[in-house]
């Protein structure tokens, strides 16, 4: 039976068991060539196991060439991989989407430039951790104009220089992860397109300039700036030019005052959840501007707030009328009876005490 190489692949296409799949590619040399250009991902988390490890580092340009219609790859853990690895995604120019290269620490800006100027029709890319600078990043807005999707968290070596030029060449870009970049304060994102719905801050410093730019394209929907390091007052008036604003974690911004979580909760009538959690300044006041004026908030966080009191806690109950979940623990102040008031008023929300340090979508989602 001589069956035509599309017939085979919708053969191979209908196997589902991994077994299976491999019994075929052993079956001769072109029905391995049939299972080779079928494979549509490639995943290498490297081991801990020395011997596994070095064999994966050995034979990934073997792979890379192998599989020639790869859509997805994903290299985690591989500490030791060099720039010069990454050559064989030139036979991935035309196919390859989505490109993970997490913890890949000898990474530099030559091997980012291989990744930008051969695949350049990616449209998700994880850096995670790699030794990159803002060179790198120009060469990513010079090629890669479909990218959507970009993690660059814990790059310590990137600046507002190199967030400016992907904010000006990746117009597409729905979502932009910089957390634990140190030198990112935010104002690299002045003129990002309204595409940009999704930014992950954690742990930077972000001034009010940066925030002002970070809104300004008025499409944000998800916003983190939570951190520990946080010292100024979080800039509620910036947020005013971010009425679509649907999820909002200020955690550990412990300085953000009743002033600026009025001007929130007015400004953003579509936050569905926000954590305030360890925001020791919000007092009375602030809780009754979240109690009155958020009327779509589903869910709050306000774990080991210092002044959350019972006042406050009856503001919340008597407002925010859509509120199904509360995450509290660790607030002092209020006492066993105005927990047992709140509870008796509002028997429809439901009172967590897990303290929960990531808040809305899951990031990975975005990447898969």
């Amino acid at each position: 039976m001589n069956l035509s190489d599309d017939c085979l692949v919708c053969i191979f296409q209908k196997l589902q068991n991994g077994t299976d799949r491999n019994s075929f590619g052993l079956t001769c040399r072109r029905w391995l060539h049939i299972q080779n250009i079928s494979r549509r991902s490639l995943n290498l988390h490297f081991s801990y196991e020395p011997t596994a490890y070095h064999s994966n580092l050995r034979y990934l340009p073997m792979l890379l060439n192998r599989f020639s219609q790869l859509t997805s790859v994903s290299i985690e853990g591989c500490k030791e991989l060099p720039d010069s690895a990454l050559a064989g995604l030139k036979n991935l120019k035309t196919t390859l989407r989505s490109l993970s290269l997490y913890c890949c620490f000898n990474i530099t800006d030559e091997g980012v430039t291989q990744v930008a100027i051969q695949c350049n029709r990616l449209v998700s890319l994880i850096l995670y951790k790699c030794n990159i600078t803002d060179i790198g990043l120009e060469m990513i807005a010079n090629f890669c104009k479909l990218l959507e999707n970009l993690n660059l968290s814990y790059c310590v070596n990137i600046t507002d220089w190199g967030i400016l030029a992907v904010s000006r060449g990746c117009r597409l870009l729905h979502v932009l992860v910089v957390s634990g970049c140190r030198d990112v304060v935010g104002t690299g994102l002045r003129g990002c397109s309204e595409r940009l719905e999704y930014i992950e801050a954690e742990c930077c410093m972000f001034t009010r300039e940066g925030l002002l730019e970070a809104v300004r394209a008025g499409g944000l929907t998800y916003l983190n700036l939570s951190s520990p390091r946080c010292s100024m007052n979080i800039d509620g008036i910036a947020l005013v030019l971010a009425p679509r604003l649907q999820i909002l974690n200020l955690r550990l911004c412990r300085f953000i005052s009743n002033e600026s979580i009025a001007t929130i909760s007015k400004a953003c009538p579509l936050l569905e959840e926000w954590s305030v959690a360890v925001c020791h300044e919000i007092g009375a006041l602030g809780w009754g501007e979240i109690g009155l004026n958020c009327c779509n908030l589903q869910v709050l966080h306000v774990n080991r707030c210092r002044n959350l009191c019972d006042r406050g806690l009856e503001a919340l109950g008597e407002g925010c009328g859509r509120l199904r979940v509360l995450h509290m623990h660790g607030c002092k102040k209020v006492s066993h009876m105005g927990l047992e008031l709140f509870r008796l008023r509002r028997s429809d929300v439901e009172i967590r005490s897990e303290e929960r340090v990531s808040i809305g979508p899951r990031i990975y989602d975005f990447f898969a």
